[in-house]
């Protein structure tokens, strides 16, 4: 009977409502486990016709006091988060090895179950939860929220915190989780790398050991990297400054080759900022910026903020491709030859082992990729356009030139001619099965549209 596994708690020492509730957790939803504690201990006190005599929380053996300092615990949570945007949360605890070991105890001596009700971990977490969440009017979020508080019990003396009312900072960690800017990037002229390149003879240092000591690296002028600038470099300061964030990482949907233009349509791309204090800045505004200071190099469309998942998306969604290449031949090509290999090559399936140009950091492989469609124009008897609509991961270039026969059939080898691709423009990157832009992946409501309504939903 309950208040027969309430006496025995009780019989174990001085304990407080919440510990004396936490085993019963599980009955009567919608009550704290305080207020539990106080009706069994009520319970208890007319049934045996005593009198009632409430615990205080820094007289409980169990607890040590900790359950009385909730208030000050969620105190400290809000402002170590002042100053941080966020819409979602949750709240995290380490409890001391010793209080651990007196739950244990405490259920042990009264001859119950030992995982009997709750923890005290997971009753901090919620209660600590409920008054963060209300002081800030935010939600919890048990998958991903944007923050993250961790109190270590140890880090403070309970029996201090009851009589000051306050915690040290010491004791709470704040995390705050990545935030994510989905968007597409358009590169504009050639010889700009999708990420940065440092130098891999200085190691991007930009400085050489020489005669007569440090000086600046001969390969790369001392600027540390193989290019000038890249899409991360002029994609990541603006978003990691408009998020307020201490870094940022740049995923892209596959990348193109250095000397490739990126046009049209674009490439997905995702900025992950770290530590963001802002995570709802104003997409368009950000976007004119980041243009502005590009300067026609690079350009980006449709900003959009966008939820973790995003990442993988990105990086993993299959994808199809389509380019526009110049391309040289060695000798004059027969117009009829050239469309009747263009008719040959469209809808196929091609074996393509690894490129000599890229087989110094990818696997040796053949790789099985189909060309959609291509079609092209004859400039010259020497010169034409092709136009190629590939699978994700088909090599061009070596569609073109079949790369010493590395790639079987090519339109080198159908016309028996040598050709190389002279400029190569990507025109689109689109999902093979859906877009990549699913209202799923996105977080389009701002922090004002959320708190205005919170305020309808209060009033």
């Amino acid at each position: 009977m309950i208040t027969e596994d309430a006496r025995a708690l009780l019989a174990t020492g001085t304990v407080c409502d919440s510990c004396l509730g936490r085993p019963f957790a599980e009955r009567s939803f919608g009550l704290t486990n305080a207020e539990r504690g106080r009706a069994l201990r009520t319970t208890v006190a007319l049934a045996d016709d005593e009198d009632f005599d409430p615990t205080d929380p820094a007289d409980c053996w169990v607890c040590e006091g900790y359950c009385g300092t909730f208030d000050a615990i969620a105190d400290t949570i809000v402002d170590a988060l002042e100053g941080i945007d966020f819409a979602t949360y949750q709240v995290g605890s380490r409890i001391p090895p010793l209080v651990e070991e007196n739950e244990r105890l405490f259920r042990e001596d009264a001859d119950l179950e030992p995982d009997v009700g709750e923890s005290m971990k997971r009753e901090i977490n919620r209660e600590v939860g409920r008054r963060v969440g209300a002081k800030t009017e935010t939600e919890v979020d048990f998958d991903r929220p944007d923050v993250l508080a961790i109190v270590d019990l140890e880090g403070f003396d309970p029996r201090e915190t009851l009589e000051s009312g306050a915690v040290t900072s010491h004791a709470v960690d704040v995390q705050i989780n990545p935030a994510f800017v989905y968007g597409r990037y358009r590169k504009l002229e050639r010889d700009i790398p999708q990420t940065e390149w440092p130098c891999r003879e200085c190691g991007g240092s930009g400085i050489q050991l020489g005669d007569d000591g440090e000086e600046p690296c001969d390969y790369c002028g001392g600027s540390g990297y193989l290019y000038d600038t890249s899409v991360e470099q002029v994609v990541r300061p603006h978003v990691v400054d408009a998020m307020d964030g201490d870094e940022g990482t740049f995923h892209g949907a596959g990348r193109e080759d250095v000397d490739a233009r990126m046009l049209e349509g674009g490439r997905p791309f995702v900025l992950e900022v770290k530590r963001p204090r802002v995570r709802d800045p104003d997409p368009e505004t950000l976007e004119a910026e980041i243009n502005a200071a590009a300067d026609g190099s690079v350009e980006v469309d449709g900003l959009r903020l966008a939820t973790h998942e995003m990442v993988e998306r990105v990086k993993e969604h299959d994808a199809s491709k389509r380019y526009r290449a110049d391309v040289e031949f060695a000798e004059p090509v027969d117009e009829d030859a050239f469309e009747t290999a263009l008719a040959e090559l469209e809808g196929t399936t091609v074996d393509q082992y690894t490129p000599e140009r890229v087989d110094h950091r990818r696997a040796g492989l053949t790789r099985e990729r189909t060309v959609y469609g291509i079609d092209g124009d004859l400039r010259s008897s020497a010169e034409a356009e092709v136009r190629i609509h590939g699978e994700g991961g088909l090599y061009v270039k070596e569609l073109i030139s079949s790369d010493d026969g590395r790639t079987e059939p090519s339109l080198a080898g159908l016309l028996e001619i040598d050709a190389e691709v002279t400029a190569l423009d990507v025109t689109s990157v689109e999902g093979e099965e859906e877009p990549f832009e699913l209202e799923e992946f996105f977080l389009d409501e701002s922090r004002t549209d959320r708190e205005e309504e919170a305020a309808e939903t209060a009033n």
